[in-house]
């Protein structure tokens, strides 16, 4: 079953054409990678998708309801979760306060149980739980970012670059929970610099060039055709 599904996408900065028909679709219990060098649309595509950019035309799809233009709140009410580029963590609250916004849409009782479930999947931020989220360092943020998102309880997780400015052992780390959440029922869309190692976890993979998809298949398909693995694998 398709879960999401972005059909001829196209989306403005004022006059400025940032994607051009752009379709994606994401299978439920997959990991679905876009890939793309700077300024190839990726994090434009990222924003289209949760409602922080309205396409000029296309069509947004969750869960078989079209959610085109669909405010972020909205989008997240929905099940669809955001950890944005820069993962924009509340810098001047706790480690625990952060993680107790991230549930902020749910009216359940279960978010104390929850916020423990995050901590044992990440226990530096059990550890820390009464740090400033602005003293942590990068890859401890990134860890925390991920966690928050994880507090809405999304059907499907949207990571725009999560491993950014991070040392190359914290990166395998990130991956590593990344394919986890995966195995445990949550949908991941990841739009990711380092194609190596995204296409090492993920099943499919689209590739933007200046706003259009240029590529798309099985990421082990991608992992291995010489024009990728030229200009994004460093063969």
């Amino acid at each position: 079953m398709t879960i999401f599904k972005a059909d001829k996408l196209n989306t403005y900065y004022g006059n400025i054409q940032a994607l051009r028909d752009v379709s994606i679709e994401v299978p439920e219990g997959s990991i679905v990678t876009i890939l793309g060098a700077n300024g190839a649309g990726k994090t434009t595509t990222m924003k289209s998708i949760v409602g922080l950019l309205r396409p000029r035309s296309g069509r947004v799809e969750f869960l078989g309801e079209d959610v085109t233009g669909k405010k972020p709140d909205q989008m997240l009410r929905r099940g669809l979760s955001l950890v944005p580029e820069g993962r924009a963590i509340l810098s001047g609250m706790t480690v625990e306060e952060n993680l107790e916004m991230g549930a902020y849409v749910r009216k359940d009782k279960e978010v104390q149980a929850d916020i423990e479930r995050v901590m044992d999947r990440f226990p530096i931020l059990r550890e820390r739980k009464d740090q400033l989220g602005g003293t942590m360092s990068g890859g401890q943020q990134q860890m925390l970012a991920i966690a928050r998102a994880l507090m809405s309880k999304p059907k499907l997780l949207l990571l725009d670059e999560p491993s950014m400015g991070l040392a190359p052992l914290i990166v395998q780390d990130i991956f590593r929970i990344i394919k986890e959440i995966n195995e445990e029922g949550t949908t991941v869309l990841l739009v990711e610099q380092n194609a190596r190692q995204a296409l090492k976890i993920a099943d499919y993979a689209y590739v933007l060039e200046t706003g259009r998809v240029v590529k798309h298949g099985p990421a082990s398909e991608l992992m291995n055709d010489p024009s990728i693995q030229e200009a994004y694998l460093g063969h």
